[in-house]
């Protein structure tokens, strides 16, 4: 067998940049080659009139989580956006569902959503709400420059009103046959079924959601956005600055309405629930959702920024910031059209960068759906599961919906668990640990001769970094996940080739290299795992006695150094067993069965 001395510093000297040639060649777009100095990356506002599902997470959450973090590995300067949107139709209709007032509704589910993304580690620098007083101000502040600037168009148009409530109805107030599908419960503004956009006046047969009755049409005056002045500043900004940078899917459905032709959308709503709209004349109207949340980004900013003595300008109006919106399918409009007009008009802020948006998960098969409780809700998992935050966010990124509407099952969730995460990552994880104590009293040895095998298995570990980091900056994090997979599966592989409890009795010098190359392969784990699996990489920091290195530094440095004693070693993960998964699957299809029992009105 051919023996090669390839010792860095005085062991090994695999990382000399000049021996190794092409291990950066990853055939990627670099999104990090631009020349941005900061990033604000904001993810999608959940409605605070329920709480969070896997859909969401898979959606949206997760990816954003997984990116931003990866940022900061990187060491840039970057601020993660959130906050709780409580405006709209869909606030009012839960606070009627439960017999309570708006304001009860949203502290209801405001506290709930954001206790469940701190329990399961999405790491928001700043998580807002649309109530507050900042975002009051900011939203009010940017409709009243808009208006005083004569970008609205001022309009008298016949919307729906309930006689009986003696009420306007809004979009979402109001459902009926859709024309294109025939769904009986579509809404005025979407067919959730056939996904379609509609106005109210498009519906058959439409009834109000307060009373059940049909409404009638009556004068009323709103304000609104011309996007079609806006066009061409879209068809170039889109169909041709971002063509090849954004994901196929949001620039797909962009060009869709570009194409069909934009038409001037209303920014105020006649409702009782909201940001009052802050101009004479417009008394019982408050600013439309659409208009009003998207500018929940900047006034969460706002309060991130003052509470850490920052200027938040930096991060919505420098040309050298690069503004990312992680979002759900449903949210492409309003995120690629509505909202940079909005910015364009107002003409002080940056335009977004790119516009990531995943398509739907299903569950079970069919699609989720909150009406029917059939979901599976953060704030239950976290219960029915403690201390397995990773098994989820492994499960669902492994399933993300990045380019078609994927599927989460209970019985794939175990597989996943006991296959992947037991059986390969845990597996690798703990055999080295034991093997470390048993042979070397816990301390990392000093490796002797090594092989040409050794030293391509440490090239080949050398890749995973600039690879895995280019993928996610690609937004293809399954194919991250899968990538650093890849790297537990050559860790095992490599430990059962070499079989160090063979030749430590006859080979010691031997033993020494094996142990001492699947340390570095599960210290390069252990780095790698903090954007994917978090919660994991503590554990595993704590394992291995390390701390965390910046991601540009791992390819080129020693993970683990001859001498370093480890912890103390403990299982990453556990076996779920099929009593559990069942469990599981007998109170979704309850839950779904006892709230069509409770609510059959929704599903007519």
């Amino acid at each position: 067998m051919l023996l090669l001395n390839c010792k860095y510093m005085r062991h090994v000297n695999y990382f000399n940049k000049n021996v190794l040639l092409n291990l950066r060649s990853y055939e990627l777009i670099h999104f990090m080659n631009s020349k941005a100095k900061r990033y604000t990356v904001s993810a999608a506002f959940p409605y605070a009139n329920g709480p969070v599902h896997i859909g969401h997470l898979a959606g949206v959450y997760i990816p954003a989580d997984i990116f931003v973090r990866y940022l900061r590995s990187k060491k840039k300067e970057v601020v993660f956006i959130c906050g709780s949107d409580e405006h709209g139709v869909p606030i009012t209709l839960r606070a009627k569902e439960e017999g309570i007032n708006p304001k009860e509704a949203v502290d209801k589910y405001h506290f709930m959503i954001k206790e469940s993304f701190e329990k399961f580690g999405i790491s928001f620098d700043h998580y807002s709400r649309t109530s507050s007083s900042t975002h009051y101000r900011t939203a009010s502040d940017f409709f009243k420059k808009l208006y005083q600037e004569r970008v609205f168009i001022e309009e008298v148009s016949q919307q729906y009103y309930d006689e009986k409530a003696s009420e306007f109805l809004s979009d979402r107030y109001i459902s009926g046959t859709c024309p294109s599908c025939q769904n009986p419960n579509a809404y005025g503004d979407q067919c959730e079924k056939c996904g379609s956009t509609l106005s109210p006046k498009e519906l058959i047969k439409p009834r109000s959601a307060l009373s059940g009755n049909r409404p009638v049409l009556k004068d009323t005056r709103h304000w609104y956005l011309p996007l079609d002045r806006y066009e061409d500043f879209l068809k170039q900004w889109i169909l041709m600055d971002h063509k090849t940078d954004w994901k196929i899917n949001v620039y797909g459905q962009a060009k869709s309405w570009l194409d069909e032709g934009l038409k001037p959308r209303a920014v105020t709503r006649d409702l009782k629930w909201g940001i009052p709209v802050p101009v004479k004349g417009a008394e019982g109207k408050v600013l439309y959702v659409w208009f009003d949340a998207p500018i929940g980004y900047i006034s969460s900013t706002i309060e991130w920024a003052e509470s850490q003595g920052k200027n938040w300008e930096s991060y919505w109006k420098n040309k050298d910031t690069s503004l990312i919106h992680f979002i759900g399918k449903d949210n492409i409009v309003f995120h690629c059209i509505i909202f940079p007009v909005m910015l364009k008009a107002h003409g002080d802020y940056i335009l977004p960068k790119n516009i990531p948006a995943n398509e739907f998960l299903n569950l079970e098969n069919k699609k989720i759906s909150t009406s029917r409780n059939w979901a599976v809700w953060l704030h239950e998992y976290l219960e029915d599961f403690p201390g397995q935050e990773d098994v989820l966010r492994y499960v669902l990124t492994a399933n993300m919906p990045e380019n078609k509407d994927n599927n989460f099952t209970w019985k794939d969730f175990q597989g996943h668990n006991n296959s992947e995460l037991v059986g390969i990552l845990g597996n690798f994880i703990n055999r080295i640990s034991v093997l470390t104590e048993k042979y070397f009293s816990k301390k990392v040895p000093i490796p002797k001769i090594f092989t040409e095998n050794d030293c391509q298995k440490l090239k080949e570990l050398q890749r995973f970094p600039e690879r895995i980091g280019n993928l996610i900056e690609a937004y293809r994090f399954r194919e991250a996940l899968s990538e650093f997979m890849k790297i537990a599966r050559m860790g095992n592989k490599y430990l059962a080739d070499q079989a160090p409890w063979k030749t430590h009795d006859q080979d010691p010098e031997r033993t020494s290299t094996v142990i001492y190359i699947s340390l570095q392969i599960a210290g390069m784990l252990t780095h790698l795992s903090e954007p994917l699996l978090p919660k994991t990489s503590e554990k595993l920091m704590k394992m291995l006695r390390i701390s965390p290195i910046s991601w540009d530094n791992l390819q080129d440095i020693e993970l683990l150094k001859p001498g370093h004693l480890l912890g103390k070693t403990d299982l990453l993960f556990e076996k779920i067993e099929t009593p559990t998964i069942n469990k599981q699957r007998k109170k979704l299809i309850k839950d779904s069965v006892d709230s069509e029992k409770n609510h059959p009105a929704q599903e007519k």
